[in-house]
């Protein structure tokens, strides 16, 4: 699929800070999506984003859930070479791993007649699974198009006795079912000259660059309104990524394109193959995920077993990517036949099934700023803090930094429960679980609030009555998230916010901040924001002057969030290039550091 032949790691279930929390919902919170069960439009592809690239990313981040579908040439072969299996690498790179030459594979296509696809049941699995979009192999790195192109012959109209474009099929069920429709697409392409190279780092020779533009123009001019791109592999230059991009942007003013067209050109973060979140990371990104992770095209002796494990492992997945404030696009690998694998159907419905007896919540909520639980995720919407219990054993459930009183504490998806009994410990609330879990996917529970949630981040810092406090360099807490260079093994992580949290004593109508020791990229411009009120400061300003005046109410309201970000980043992971010693919290506006 999409990364490298050989599949990364997998990084283990993260937690979220209590500093990315108090931010990471960036305040956008999606429209409640239609119940699978009702086959109806959804409404989060009512509207076509303007141009403006933040209106066109909060429509995608607002979509949340999209079901990614690989199905090309590779899939008639099923991960099987001459009778045997192919054990090396992703199934749908099967050209590459098992060596086979231009001439043998393209003899496949003649069987190629998938006479079991149909793209309304696809669509239809998508919604039946909550999904919100469809990304759709348009070309993988065998150069193998699965559209109408006029660029070359090798595709699935002129080559095979299916003989039809299921990329316009396809986008004919997404806008029937009012669903968004993603491509995806190659930069490595067997077919057009790239020689196999396990970590598919080729670059892109000039002579190639025509066929590249005329398939994006195609594909973005063909098909209707195009709600993501999603590029993969190769290593470009700068030039091309820029290029390539703006193809995109040009001819589908409202797509996203995502961060695997490199060089920083993409609208957003892809995270690696199954990559969970880091602790830190700041929307926008998404999570591409597969049912198995050792493939992303169909293999025919897949080992499959445990649908039900399938279905909590994966709604364990999608809860953190939107606890995190990321998109979560889960795969799956139609048979080359066209039919969609029945036991990846009973996954992907059983997750829609959890989402529905939730009433999607996991895809409504928005991050809730509570500090790390231990035992699973927290989203929040404007009635109450949703608890998913990763980890259910019965008897305490300890809730930090969720001060104040709840209205009552519920097991979401029956309201014919009880309310659970809870009790205060200082800055926690402590919940008393029965001893089996309500949901055997993930239970929910529901605090259900009196007002807004008064939070106390972990490591809050204490502004006395004075209003004099110092904020030191290892108070602050970075948000990151991921620059590239050109192609896969360019990652460098970067800081791309730093945050803080104040807990005064007594409000303070007007305090300043003074930052000492700054050192920050000259020309740069910040966003300062304390609570709800901000200042854009300019790099020479934030060591020259004190910052202000900011409001700060007392402590019954909870900590008030203190971050810096860039005012104007050129792209999402942008690095603040910015260090201080401290800061310090004054009600005068001091000139001296």
């Amino acid at each position: 699929m999409s990364g490298t032949a050989r599949q990364r790691s997998a990084l283990p279930v993260a937690l979220l800070s209590a500093a990315l929390l108090l931010t990471a919902g960036c305040g956008q919170r999606p429209p409640a999506a239609t119940p699978p069960a009702d086959n109806g439009k959804s409404p989060a592809t009512a509207a076509t984003p303007a141009a403006d690239p933040a209106a066109r990313i909060r429509h995608w981040r607002d979509q949340g859930y999209g079901m990614f579908v690989h199905w090309g040439l590779y899939s008639e072969l099923g991960g099987v070479w001459n009778g045997k299996p192919v054990t090396r690498g992703y199934s749908e790179q099967i050209q590459s791993w098992a060596n086979i030459s231009h001439d043998d594979y393209a003899k496949v296509a003649r069987g190629f007649a998938a006479p079991k696809f149909d793209a309304d049941a696809i669509c239809r699995l998508a919604q039946d699974a909550g999904a919100r979009y469809v990304v759709v192999t348009s070309k993988h790195h065998d150069g193998f198009a699965m559209f109408d192109t006029a660029s070359t012959d090798f595709d699935i109209v002129d080559r095979t006795p299916f003989g039809k474009d299921p990329i316009k099929l396809i986008a004919e069920a997404c806008r029937a079912r009012g669903l968004g429709l993603g491509i995806y697409f190659s930069l490595v392409d067997w077919h057009a000259g790239h020689p196999f190279d396990p970590d598919n780092g080729n670059p892109v020779p000039a002579s190639m660059e025509p066929l590249i533009e005329k398939q994006i123009t195609e594909l973005m001019t063909h098909y209707g309104p195009i709600t993501e791109v999603w590029f993969d592999m190769s290593t470009p230059t700068p030039e091309q990524s820029r290029r390539f991009a703006g193809i995109v942007h040009r001819l589908q003013p409202g797509a996203v394109i995502n961060g695997r067209i490199w060089n920083n050109a993409g609208d957003f973060v892809t995270l690696g193959d199954n990559e969970a979140p880091p602790p830190s990371m700041q929307p926008p990104f998404e999570v591409p995920a597969s049912i198995y992770h050792a493939t992303w095209g169909y293999r025919s002796w897949q080992q499959r077993e445990d649908a039900p494990g399938k279905v909590r492992e994966l709604v364990n997945g999608l809860v953190q990517a939107r606890a995190a404030g990321g998109n979560y696009l889960l795969n799956i690998g139609p048979m080359g036949d066209g039919a969609i694998v029945p036991f990846e159907a009973d996954v992907l419905r059983g997750i829609g099934q959890w989402l529905q007896r939730h009433g999607n919540l996991a895809l409504t909520a928005h991050p809730s700023g509570l500090p790390p639980q231990a035992w699973g995720s927290t989203l929040a919407d404007d009635k109450a803090i949703h608890l998913f219990v990763r980890d259910w054993h019965g008897g305490r459930l300890v809730v930090n930094g969720l001060a104040g009183d709840p209205q009552a504490v519920r097991i979401d998806g029956d309201d014919t429960a009880p309310p659970l009994a809870w009790r205060r410990e200082n800055d926690a609330l402590v919940i008393d679980l029965p001893a089996r879990a309500p949901d055997a996917v993930l239970p929910v529970l529901r605090v259900e609030l009196r007002g807004p949630p008064r939070i106390v981040p972990a490591h809050a810092i204490a502004v006395p009555a004075s209003g004099t406090a110092t904020l030191p360099w290892t108070a602050w807490h970075p948000g990151t998230s991921f620059a590239f260079g050109s192609g896969y093994r360019s990652q460098r992580a970067t800081t791309v916010s730093l945050r803080a949290a104040l807990l005064p004593d007594q409000a303070h109508d007007a305090v300043w901040l003074r930052f000492t020791g700054a050192k920050a990229s000259s020309g740069q411009a910040y966003r300062v924001r304390v609570g709800t009120h901000e200042q854009i400061v300019t790099a020479d300003a934030l060591g020259a002057r004190a910052i202000g005046p900011f409001a700060l109410p007392d402590a019954a309201a909870g900590a008030t969030p203190v971050m810096i970000t860039l005012a104007t980043p050129a792209y999402p992971a942008q690095d603040l290039e910015l260090r201080f010693d401290a800061v310090r919290v004054s009600l005068r506006a001091e000139t001296s550091p």
